[in-house]
């Protein structure tokens, strides 16, 4: 019988942080960046308002969280599209743009999802080496040839922990020709407080060539709701509207998210929890010699190349605790881990897990 058979694309597949491991009985989920406090108390109440309205379709545009966004930020709201979650932007921009051949450049160890949409839309990916898991504008400008269209860079960067400075970012832009879009993934914006970092969208708010992405899922604790935005020039916003699906943020995500938003003192809160442990998790892992990016956002990239055991053996031990850290294996880093800030308890276990192994 002569059956359908799908297009075979040669991508790799995005690998998630594990929630299960050998079974073990609630698990402590360190794995995935997820939020340490999880949602603001508003947004859940609105995601609760949602539950007799389920059988309606959402707004087609978001036109309500694009009003939120547009007030809060003080930005044109009718340069924001909105998805279910960062990554769909990731994908429309790449559909928008890009064409077989193309060129897409990506830093060694930026956030894999970006190399895996230039990748299903048929361009070519070239790696910009990083210097100490740090990205290099130098190294991107040698990757820049007459068919490079698009540059992705999250900032701060995920798995690595590490940023460039504002002056870095503004002579990226700078160095690069005009028609190749910057696309600058700020999904971790919010962690970092120091004086020579500013987020993309405060940076390029007034560029035409930089599309600037933002998530609900790490501050704002609403993974499970798949919820990011862009923004963009007008005519680049206007071109993803034209190819965007229509309904595709729900919504109770909607809701939840305009609450979420609007919510500044669960935000501080969050941020506040973060900044505490980031720093005392930091002064653990030099003690015992665990080599990681200094605290600037809400997880640590460990390497275990100094200590008595490698990132295997102490990957099984701290899950004997109920720990689930994340694997580098997919990101090609070797002998590492990378952990996630989690709430006290969590944090307090790792603290005295980690001890009990490398004491």
């Amino acid at each position: 019988m002569n059956l359908p058979k799908p297009i075979k694309f040669q991508v790799e597949r995005y690998v998630g942080g594990l929630s299960q491991f050998k079974k073990i009985v609630n698990p402590i989920k360190l794995s995935a960046n997820e939020s340490a406090l999880g949602p603001s108390p508003k947004a859940i109440e609105a995601f609760e308002k949602e539950k007799n309205k389920i059988f309606k379709y959402p707004e087609t545009d978001s036109n309500s969280l694009r009003e939120v966004l547009s007030a809060k930020f003080n930005i044109d709201a009718k340069r924001i599209v909105c998805g279910s979650g960062s990554d769909q932007i990731f994908d429309l921009t790449c559909r928008l743009f890009l064409e077989p051949g193309d060129e897409v450049i990506v830093t060694e160890f930026g956030f894999i999802m970006h190399k895996i949409y230039a990748s299903l839309h048929k361009a070519k990916v070239l790696l910009a080496k990083e210097k100490n898991f740090k990205a290099s504008v130098e190294e991107i400008i040698k990757k820049v040839s007459d068919k490079t269209k698009i540059v992705f860079i999250a900032n701060p960067n995920n798995p690595t922990g590490t940023y460039l400075s504002k002056n870095e970012m503004l002579d990226l832009r700078k160095k690069l020709r005009s028609n190749i879009l910057l696309v600058v993934d700020d999904a971790y914006f919010e962690f970092l407080n120091s004086k020579n970092f500013s987020s993309g969208l405060d940076l390029f708010k007034d560029s035409l060539n930089v599309l600037i992405t933002r998530t609900f899922s790490k501050i704002y604790g609403l993974a499970g709701l798949r919820l990011g935005w862009g923004y963009s020039s007008k005519e680049i916003i206007e071109n993803m509207y034209q190819i965007k699906p229509p309904f595709n943020v729900n919504r109770a995500a909607l809701n939840a998210g305009a609450e979420a938003i609007k919510d500044n003192e669960w935000t501080k809160k969050a941020i506040e929890h973060n900044t505490l442990w980031s720093k005392k998790i930091f002064s653990v892992l030099k003690e015992y010699n665990i080599k990681t990016n200094e605290p600037a956002v809400n997880f640590f990239l460990m390497n275990f190349d100094e200590t008595k055991i490698n990132s295997d053996e102490a990957f099984e031990k701290l899950a004997t605790d109920k720990l689930i850290l994340r694997k580098m294996i997919q990101y090609k880093i070797s002998n590492s881990l990378r952990l996630t800030i989690g709430n006290k308890e969590a944090n307090e276990q790792f603290i005295k897990s980690i001890g009990s192994i490398l004491k």
